[in-house]
């Protein structure tokens, strides 16, 4: 006798043994014991997952004379047996779709489909595989006999684009009952590759049962076939290293030495790992979907301790969990984005050599810096004083200037704090322009969210009774420092730090001059490096207004 490849031996014949499609099978058995079997079925899905295979029991259980009374076929008469090979029966009837598409064919199957069963108790079962192949002039001959059919004839569709068939003859949804088949788990797959060794009396390790069923890649009949392919080059026993020669599959431990290289920042390394992977023979594309599935596995184990991969031996998972200490959340998910990347563009699929592409992608990867946490940045750099202890506030002569709501100046990202000096009262009046630099120095007097603007303003004049003319850069600050809530308190301020009992604050229209308050107000217009300064701030925060809020929030200053 010729020899029956598995895929084809442990094809199920029951509706029970058909595994995690259970939202179909059970619907097809309760209808079929409940005498409720429509007329048209849809199934859509992978390849592998059972679509045929449960066209195939449904035709046997309506067929079957000794079916029990919830709708399972026995799978041991003759009728099913037949219908079980795929063999020619006057009642099932198997189209390939693909080959037979056609207006023509179809015209053929609607004729074929108005003669009745062979016996009264039978149903005529019409199954068309890879369904979308069909022309839409062939779905437009089959319209009618799908919308009212002959008594007792069935028609199943198997597709593995459903799309396809929504694009190309959408009214026949509406005539079919659709079921969508899922992919087959791992472990599922892994439980059914265990039951066929036992069966065939041949030892298998869990970590080979694990790389086919993860190469399968959620179809049973894919890892049935492999399984096959392993058991041609030994049939004594399925080892890892019959899986690695036959499937090229990479091995767990050539990740975890990927990950050790990775974390020691051992760059040249990695080009010597890549060319051993070649030398032995690896798809490096295999080798990638491979990486991206462990660096998933890496950010589990990482955010979850406690997880526990269900098809993973518990030895294997802890070398993964100390491979992921090794590694923050934070690098994980970067290192995880760049993997992703490589594929999402394209690169990968349209490259014929993907080394270049996979060596880069490791180098990014042990170059990348560890995570560090913002805040830890900025105290790094000064710019956030450690907290002081808690202290009663110290009276206040004047009130503090308080920067317009929408103020544009932006804090200074990493400066460092200065000491603040004590607010002491002069003996007696001193010129405004000096009081002005005493207002412009005091840090606690003046809102941060001013300071720039108050630093670009020069001193125009000083006029004798207790007047000081400023001119501020740009029109947009002028009118903010000209603002009904900043003036006041800066006249206060100004009085102040003077010695005098009132101040007051005029802004002059036109350029400014000199800081010595010598030239008048009609003074020449001139570009000083203040003036360029505070225009530069005043087009960078219009530019990006959320600079702002890292002001308030932050209590950053900002520097050109």
């Amino acid at each position: 006798m010729s020899y029956l490849a598995l895929a084809r031996k442990y094809r199920p014949r029951r509706f029970g043994e058909v595994q995690t499609q259970e939202h179909v099978s059970e619907t097809l058995k309760r209808a079929v014991s409940g005498n409720r079997v429509g007329h048209a079925y849809l199934f859509c899905g992978p390849r592998g997952v059972g679509k045929t295979t449960l066209a195939r029991i449904l035709a046997m259980a309506l067929n079957c004379p000794r079916r029990s009374p919830d709708g399972e076929p026995c799978g041991e008469c003759e009728d099913c047996e037949r219908i079980w090979a795929g063999h020619t029966s006057l009642d099932v009837v198997e189209i390939d779709a693909a080959s037979n598409r056609g207006v023509d064919d179809a015209r053929e199957l609607r004729e074929r489909a108005m003669y009745a069963p062979s016996e009264e108790e039978r149903y005529k079962v019409y199954i068309l595989d890879e369904a979308h192949m069909l022309t839409r002039e062939a779905w437009n001959a089959l319209l009618k006999i799908l919308e009212e059919p002959p008594p007792r004839v069935i028609f199943v569709f198997a597709t593995t684009e459903a799309r396809k068939i929504q694009q190309t003859a959408s009214p026949i949804l509406s005539r079919c009952q659709r079921f969508d088949f899922r992919r087959i788990g791992t472990g599922d797959i892994m439980s059914r590759l265990r039951g066929v060794l036992d069966n065939e009396g041949i030892a298998g390790d869990r970590e080979a049962l694990r790389a086919i069923a993860r190469k399968a890649n959620g179809g049973m009949r894919d890892g049935l076939s492999l399984l096959d392919q392993v058991l041609a080059l030994s049939d004594e026993e399925v080892s890892v290293d019959t899986v690695v020669r036959v499937l090229g599959v990479v091995a767990e431990e050539r990740y975890l030495e990927l990950f050790d290289l990775v974390a020691g920042h051992r760059h040249g390394a990695l080009f010597d790992f890549v060319e051993t992977l070649i030398d032995e023979g690896h798809d490096l594309v295999e080798f990638y979907h491979g990486l991206a599935e462990k660096l998933r596995l890496l950010l589990r184990l990482s955010l979850d301790p406690g997880f526990t991969p269900g098809s993973m031996t518990g030895e294997m998972r802890d070398a993964y969990a100390r491979r992921a200490e090794a590694f923050s959340p934070g690098d994980l998910v970067r290192m995880l984005a760049m993997s992703s990347s490589l594929e999402s563009d394209g690169s990968l699929r349209r490259t014929g050599r993907p080394r270049v592409l996979i060596e880069m992608l490791l180098l990014r990867m042990s170059y990348l810096d560890r995570t560090v946490e913002l805040e830890e940045i900025i105290r790094a750099l000064g710019g956030a004083p450690a907290p002081e202890p808690a202290s009663p506030p110290e009276p206040r002569s004047s009130p503090d200037p308080v920067a317009p709501p929408n103020s544009p100046a932006v804090p200074q990202a990493g400066a460092s704090p200065s000491p603040e000096p004590s607010p002491t009262e002069p003996s007696g009046p001193i010129p405004l322009a000096d009081g002005w630099k005493a207002v412009v120095a005091d840090g606690r007097r003046i809102a941060r969210g001013l300071s720039p603007i108050l630093h670009a303003a020069t001193v125009v004049e000083e006029t004798g009774d207790g007047e000081l003319v400023l001119h501020v850069p740009g029109a947009l600050g002028s009118e903010w420092l000209a603002g009904s809530d900043v003036l006041p308190r800066l006249e206060e301020a100004l009085a102040l730090h003077s010695g005098r009992e009132y101040a007051k604050i005029s802004i002059a229209a036109g350029d400014g001059g000199a800081d010595d308050g010598s030239a008048a107000a009609t003074a020449p217009a001139r570009v000083s490096q203040e003036t360029v300064r505070a225009t530069r701030l005043e087009e960078l925060v219009r530019k990006a207004p959320f600079l702002e809020r890292a002001v308030a929030e932050l209590d950053l200053e900002f520097v050109d």
